[in-house]
């Protein structure tokens, strides 16, 4: 085909105008600010995960060590204390190791679960039922994370 024959094409646009570039900014911008959104409350989920991970582990520690000390029985609703009842020179009675317990227990809770800033709200108690046959102990963990309004628990109940 001779050069004169073949079809011309118009040239009418030649890339983007300053507009449309403006309005593929916003777009984007609107797109990755939703990602970082995201990305946040991804990790206020997974940080709130690790602390009621925390909490049951910090609950059945302390059935493990009701358990290794079961004839303490309601000692372990008294008061915590350091009896330094650690070590293999260390001679406890039943009662003295239930406040060691509650004492190590206590520290472990303030150091791992989270407060509110002024004051450990990290709490964890112990009630005995010594009316049923085994006793029933109720392990209670609290705590205050700082996305959610109230203080969380978690509770373990057990028979031994």
């Amino acid at each position: 085909m001779p050069r004169s024959k073949m079809p011309r094409f118009k040239r009418s646009a030649a890339g983007f105008g300053m507009v449309e570039m403006l309005v593929a900014m916003v777009v984007l911008s609107v797109g990755m600010l939703g990602i970082a959104g995201l990305y946040v409350t991804t990790l206020r989920a997974s940080n709130g995960a690790i602390f009621r991970t925390l909490a049951v582990n910090l609950a059945a520690d302390m059935a493990d060590r009701i358990r290794s000390n079961p004839r303490a029985g309601n000692a372990y609703e008294g008061a915590a204390a350091d009896n330094g009842c650690v070590g293999a020179a260390a001679d406890c009675g039943r009662a003295e190791m239930a406040a060691d317990d509650l004492f190590r227990w206590s520290l472990e809770l303030a150091q791992l679960l989270p407060d509110d800033g002024d004051v450990d709200t990290a709490q964890g108690t112990v009630a005995v039922d010594d009316t049923t046959e085994p006793f029933t102990y109720t392990i209670n963990v609290t705590w205050v994370e700082p996305a959610e309004p109230q203080p969380l628990s978690y509770t373990l109940t057990m028979q031994i």
